[in-house]
């Protein structure tokens, strides 16, 4: 799929599954934010259960006082979201400004991706104490 998506000028792959809802992209989880909410296909919808998913959605509640929902994604509420965003171990938040060539919100990286980044980008970084169990180093002291 992302061979395909980039042989036809895209950067990214958004996979659907048998039921035709938004899954994921090709390696990663995806999230939209519509009116201050964020939504997520849910587990149930044969998903990878991602670690930085799993962190995305804790930061959105307990940092960002943003309720999450898991639920199935119509891929027209793609194009009608105010952001959206991929999220995975090496995609970390990549924000997504255009799907198909329309673009998503006003054309450009939402605030709640941008709040979302910086407090993420701090965390894994272990700038926030609160979740420096989420971090292993991988270098000997």
């Amino acid at each position: 799929a992302k061979t395909e998506a980039l042989m036809a000028g895209y950067d990214e792959a958004i996979l659907l599954n048998s039921h035709g809802y938004v899954a994921e992209g090709s390696g990663e989880n995806i999230f939209i934010i519509k009116n201050g909410k964020a939504i997520t296909p849910s587990l149930n919808e044969n998903i990878l259960e991602g670690i930085t998913r799993n962190a995305v959605i804790t930061l959105l509640k307990k940092e960002l006082v943003v309720d999450v929902e898991e639920r199935p994604i119509a891929r027209s509420e793609l194009y009608t979201a105010d952001e959206v965003f991929l999220t995975g171990t090496a995609a970390e938040i990549t924000p997504i400004v255009e799907i198909d060539n329309r673009k998503i919100g006003n054309g450009e990286i939402g605030e709640i991706t941008k709040q979302l980044q910086d407090i993420y980008f701090r965390a894994v970084r272990g700038k926030i104490p609160r979740y420096k169990n989420w971090l292993t180093p991988v270098y000997d002291k």
